[in-house]
């Protein structure tokens, strides 16, 4: 059964998958990414699940994968195969690429960014399906964005389009790593919501879940800091929009789940911002969830066997 080996890489665990050639998750598996050891420790985890992976594919379907794609966080180059940084991996101008090649007996390999991979897969198989434009915006740790223009994703003539967490939004406002004020992952991401929230209800364990819950309950310290959050996140999806004119803009991460809790009145927000010119897109939850990236890899790797081939319809496991 031909299939292809798909590796998203986080800053602590790593998902991992074959996919068949529509979309079938054949066999996943996790592991720790080992970054207590530092980053060559990291790089020979990638590289010793990928090998692992071939062999089962190689035990299990009678033929070794067809190739492979791997997502990793931070700075890629995915021309040249580069894993230029990664600030929670320690790492620096990894050619992963090649290595990951190396490993597995010369087959043909793909490298992502993380967001972006998940993106495409959002973008083919998943909440954006059918959309020829769409923006995709995780809510986590921080906030990021993946550009989707007629099937693929756009990088940026850097690697750094889609950055969304980056707008400022409230100029005035807490400063962000990046150097600049007020940025958005600074208000409205899971980890803003989860610090603000935890400083008005008085317990420092406090998280953006336990904020959503205080929402739905009535509690109006909670409603305060929902609706700042949820302003911050309008505001900067407005000049997405702006910039972009999406047809639908596909919101994910630890904060979609909160579900209606957070796109009622996001939606209510993004349409009062709406001006004559503008057209409201769709404003959806992901679909899906922390599988999104590893399904996005796989599908980097199949457009290097098959880049003219249909694309696959629907996920199944």
């Amino acid at each position: 059964m031909k299939h292809v080996i798909a590796l998203d890489v986080g800053g602590t665990g790593m998902k991992a998958a074959l996919v068949g050639a529509d979309g079938t998750l054949l066999h996943e598996s996790r592991r720790p990414t080992g970054r207590d050891r530092g980053p060559d420790a990291v790089v020979e985890s990638i590289l010793g699940f990928a090998e692992d992976l071939r062999a089962h594919g190689v035990q299990a379907f009678g033929e070794p994968a067809a190739a492979a794609g791997v997502a990793v966080p931070g700075i890629v180059d995915a021309d040249r195969g580069i894993a230029v940084y990664a600030s929670n991996l320690g790492w620096s101008d990894v050619p992963l690429r090649e290595l990951l090649s190396t490993r597995l007996d010369g087959l043909p390999v793909a490298l992502g960014h993380d967001v972006r991979s998940g993106g495409l897969a959002e973008g083919r198989i998943g909440a954006g399906k059918g959309a020829d434009r769409f923006l995709f915006v995780p809510l986590g740790t921080g906030i990021a964005g993946a550009i989707g223009i007629g099937g693929a994703i756009e990088p940026g003539a850097h690697g750094s389009a889609g950055e969304i967490g980056h707008i400022v939004v409230r100029p005035d406002g807490p400063p962000c790593g990046c150097g600049q004020r007020g940025c958005l992952e600074r208000l409205a991401s899971a980890s803003a919501v989860s610090l603000a929230w935890a400083e008005a209800s008085g317990d420092p364990d406090a998280d953006a879940a336990d904020c959503a819950k205080a929402v739905e309950s009535g509690d109006p310290r909670a409603q305060e800091v929902w609706r700042n959050a949820v302003d911050a996140l309008a505001d900067g999806l407005l000049t997405a929009l702006t910039l972009l004119d999406p047809n639908t803009l596909i919101i994910g991460g630890g904060l979609a789940e909160a579900g209606e809790t957070l796109f009622t009145p996001l939606r209510a927000a993004v349409a009062r911002r709406i001006v004559t010119f503008q057209t409201l897109p769709e404003i959806v939850p992901a679909a899906l969830g922390d599988t999104a990236g590893c399904l996005g890899a796989g599908l980097l790797a199949w457009d290097l066997v098959s880049p003219h081939s249909p694309h696959p319809t629907e996920v199944t496991t």
